[in-house]
């Protein structure tokens, strides 16, 4: 396996921009102030809806409390300086937004009445990087056993988002999954064992393509 030896910037610069921002909403009203939140682009569907699209992206960047920063960052930095060196940094740039957005997007859709932030939406969609590696490059037993890892990762944090009182956006770690797993579809590890075939790269993209109408028409008409 070959893995790129260039630093994963943009790792850093995504952990850098959420931590500066949790600390700009700390001194001007707090992370888990509603009115706040909303203030700083927190996901709400009536304000979607009212042309305030930038905000199936601002999430991204906003947490709720330090606890919720702190394992969303550590997870980001170590999934993320994975990702970025296997990926490369445009390819990864690419997921991580896609998935976040997509997870947004279905969130925002299915759930018309919740105010949600947070980098969970693009943080599952790495997950579903990590399955795609199992699944794709099957004859390597390295990515097949990280794949059956994080696949039980991903239904552990699921069940657990299940638990009363938990708060968690499930819906949008759902979306971002979803969102995740077919963008690294469709863009390939080109670093591994070459890029996907285009029969799989074809497929992310199709999978995009429809997931994106189905839960915009959702989130529009719904």
């Amino acid at each position: 396996m070959q893995i790129t030896t260039k630093k994963p910037y943009v790792t850093y610069v995504l952990v850098t921009i959420n931590v500066i921002v949790f600390g700009i909403m700390t001194l001007s009203g707090g992370t888990t102030n509603i009115a706040n939140l909303l203030r700083f682009g927190a996901s709400f569907q009536p304000y979607i809806l009212a042309g305030q699209w930038y905000r199936l992206v601002t999430p991204m960047f906003i947490h709720i409390g330090f606890e919720h920063l702190f394992l969303n960052m550590l997870t980001l930095y170590f999934c993320g300086i994975f990702l970025e060196q296997l990926f490369g940094w445009w390819r990864f740039t690419l997921i991580y937004f896609i998935a976040g957005i997509g997870g947004n997007l279905l969130s925002a859709a299915l759930a018309p009445t919740t105010v949600s932030a947070g980098a969970s939406t693009a943080i599952f969609g790495m997950f579903g990087a990590f399955v795609m590696l199992g699944l794709v490059y099957r004859e390597s037993e390295y990515f097949q056993a990280l794949g059956r890892q994080f696949g039980i990762l991903i239904i552990l944090n699921l069940a657990f988002a299940f638990w009363p009182g938990t708060g968690i956006d499930i819906l949008g770690h759902i979306g971002g999954l979803i969102a995740g797993f077919l963008a690294a579809l469709m863009v390939g590890t080109p670093v591994v064992f070459g890029p996907n075939k285009r029969p799989y790269q074809l497929m992310g993209l199709a999978g995009l393509i429809i997931y994106t109408i189905a839960t915009s028409w959702w989130l529009i008409n719904g």
